[in-house]
């Protein structure tokens, strides 16, 4: 393990929604491998002190920034901001900032169609044309969007979500061939259901609704796609963001990698 720590320890890595479920993993483990980080996303203010107070424990460098990544201009200010700080700009970028809405598409909000494209693709778009340079001038670099299994197979009512992570599939296809010789690798990973706080609503719910046991409630919920029957836990997605970042998955680039539990081989 000591020279994994000595191989990430230092690098800088931007985590975007990070403030909680999978994101605030990945910036948990990547702070435990001795990376500093970089925050981003909303929440209570005591709740995101908290993060960072405990982030900090671990002796790196840790910011917080709340630019709102569904506009244009919140991911130049979020850049301006990181490379005031980091004049390099970032070693590993995590694409991770993400929400749902569920409608039919003839009833979509456009507003919302377009929060979710700008969150969800035009910011990763964004954030690596503007850390690509440096990642390039350094001869190294990891891109990795937190995609989803949608972004393989679709679900009604999900039109802007499913769309988004379709097309974050091309543009990670497309930075993997054109960073192929420089050191730097863009894969993207693509989670089925996640054990995240909104996930345990979601079974909390159906308990009550069904009068049936937490376990049980998450039970009926995944049988219908993850044959697993077990949602992936946030820190497995956390040890796979890890994994790329390591010289064994150097020639992993492109890919869109799936841990859905068994989702997509139906």
């Amino acid at each position: 393990m000591a020279c994994h720590l000595k191989g990430l320890a230092g690098k800088v890595a931007l985590v975007t929604g990070s403030t909680s479920g999978i994101g605030l993993s990945i910036v948990n483990h990547l702070a435990d491998l001795r990376c500093n980080v970089i925050l981003n996303g909303f929440g209570e203010t005591k709740h995101i002190e908290d993060v960072q107070t405990n982030l900090k424990r671990q002796n790196i460098k840790v910011n917080f920034f709340e630019d709102d990544l569904s506009t244009v201009q919140g991911n130049l200010t979020l850049c301006d901001n990181i490379y005031r700080i980091y004049p390099t700009g970032v070693d590993i970028l995590v694409n991770n900032a993400g929400f749902q809405h569920v409608s039919p598409v003839e009833t979509f909000p456009t507003a919302k169609w377009e929060q979710m494209i700008g969150l969800m693709l035009t910011s990763p778009f964004l954030l690596v044309q503007k850390f690509l340079p440096e990642m390039k001038r350094k001869e190294w670099g990891r891109i990795i969007n937190i995609s989803s299994v949608h972004g393989l197979v679709a679900s009604p009512y999900k039109a802007a979500y499913v769309s988004a992570k379709h097309g974050v599939h091309g543009l990670t296809k497309v930075v993997a061939l054109e960073t192929a010789e420089t050191g730097i690798t863009c894969n993207a990973i693509c989670p089925g259901f996640v054990d995240t706080p909104i996930y345990q609503k979601q079974v909390e719910s159906r308990s009550q609704t069904d009068g049936c046991s937490y376990d049980e409630a998450s039970r009926r919920i995944l049988e219908l796609n993850h044959p697993t029957l077990q949602p992936i836990g946030t820190h497995q997605v956390a040890k796979f963001v890890e994994f790329l970042c390591y010289e064994a998955a150097s020639q992993i680039t492109g890919s869109c990698l799936t841990m859905d539990g068994g989702w997509t081989a139906r």
